[in-house]
């Protein structure tokens, strides 16, 4: 019982996580969008530089985690999001 409450604990935190990834990038999207609209070129060129850094940030943990696959698990082919 312990364990189920872990693994649910655990992927609780990693769906919210999830969404507070999600809800930045989606906000470097829409300054990006902004500031194209503005034609403000020096500013939408360093937001694209943050966004892409929060991202490769973002992949670099999570490559480097045991528990979240980006890629097909090359054992079997399956999609992973938890081990």
């Amino acid at each position: 019982m312990q364990n189920l409450n872990t693994q649910q604990n655990t992927s609780s935190q990693l769906e919210k996580n999830i969404m507070f990834v999600t809800t930045i990038y989606d906000t470097f999207e829409a300054l990006e969008e902004t500031l194209g609209k503005l034609k403000l070129e020096k500013p939408l060129f360093l937001t694209y530089i943050a966004k892409k850094a929060f991202a490769e940030e973002v992949f670099k943990y999570a490559k480097q985690s045991n528990r979240i696959y980006l890629s097909p698990d090359k054992k079997n082919n399956e999609q992973h999001i938890l081990q």
